[in-house]
């Protein structure tokens, strides 16, 4: 009775109602609310408000709901185990990172990992910091990778590397013969940058009302890709964690400039889990791999693609 019930609160919960929650689990409204009721009832309190349309928890629904999700990632920490006992190389890892970090090191490190562990699949999901975060949070992924050190008290950050946002452009354009670019400098050329809400932009925006100047980009996109390639043409310049380009700067497609603030100067990557998750077996592997090759995807001796001309 117990798992049945944990699972229809738990799905309820987690999808906000209990008619998708049949939906997904393949079983009544009504088996999923006497479920609940009865759940409710041993615990001798109300897990869940009445008189909603969506489902909206009691103080004691979010403790069992986190509960129940912390005996989840309990029992996969088992089975990992176990699976390591029995040296079962298989198994299933979820990831979540900002687009930045995909490029050639992270793709090499994947292939390191799985040339290692040939049985283990890997989930790779790029998006916003904020989202890596929530699926983190929710174990939707086991490990993240955000470009800030996160305030969130049920996160932990494994590992964190200082990468300042560098200005990135063609060797050609003007500000690669600068030996670093203010924020003055920035307001001149033609900018291309992430929408307003990304994380980038939220930096630069606070840098700005320290500089007084403001930034109009001529090109906005969510694609990172696009703004290395935009900045490869030599037409504008992108503003990125020096990790974001790892490849193009090794070739000398591009290069970097320091960005003159002191408060850019302190950003940084950070791999991330959530905090009292076990990850055993293949998750942590993958961690204690990231954790290594992280360090080393953009050496702090780099010069970002040259020096200037002096």
């Amino acid at each position: 009775m117990w798992d049945n019930a944990f699972q229809y609160f738990y799905e309820a919960a987690s999808l906000g109602s209990m008619r998708l929650a049949s939906d997904k689990i393949g079983v009544a409204v009504s088996s999923i609310s006497r479920q609940i009721s009865q759940l409710e009832a041993a615990m001798g309190v109300a897990l869940i408000e009445r008189g909603r349309r969506s489902i909206r928890l009691t103080d004691a629904g979010r403790l069992v709901f986190d509960f129940h999700r912390d005996q989840m990632a309990d029992r996969e920490g088992l089975m990992n185990r176990l699976q390591e006992l029995r040296e079962v190389k298989t198994g299933h890892i979820s990831m979540a990172i900002g687009e930045g970090f995909l490029g050639n090191a992270f793709a090499h490190t994947l292939d390191q990992f799985q040339r290692r562990n040939p049985g283990i699949a890997v989930t790779v999901h790029s998006c916003s910091s904020s989202e890596v975060v929530r699926m983190v949070l929710e174990d939707e992924a086991h490990v993240g990778m955000i470009l800030h050190i996160t305030d969130e008290p049920k996160i932990r950050t494994r590992v964190s590397v200082s990468q300042p946002l560098t200005v990135l452009c063609a060797p050609s354009h003007p500000a690669a013969a600068l030996h670093a670019v203010t924020m003055e400098d920035l307001a001149r050329y033609a900018l291309c940058l992430p929408p307003k809400g990304f994380r980038i932009r939220s930096q630069l925006a606070q840098a700005e009302r320290r500089a007084r100047v403001m930034l109009e980009p001529m090109l906005v996109t969510t694609s990172i890709q696009m703004m290395r390639d935009v900045a490869k043409a030599g037409r504008a310049v992108t503003v990125l964690p020096r990790i974001s380009a790892v490849t193009e700067l090794a070739e000398g497609s591009l290069v970097a400039r320091p960005l003159l603030d002191p408060e850019l100067e302190h950003s940084s990557v950070s791999l991330i889990h959530r905090l009292g998750r076990q990850l055993d077996g293949a998750p942590a592997r993958m961690l204690s791999l990231l954790e290594n090759n992280l360090k080393t995807w953009v050496p702090a001796s780099s010069d970002g693609g040259g020096a200037p001309p002096a």
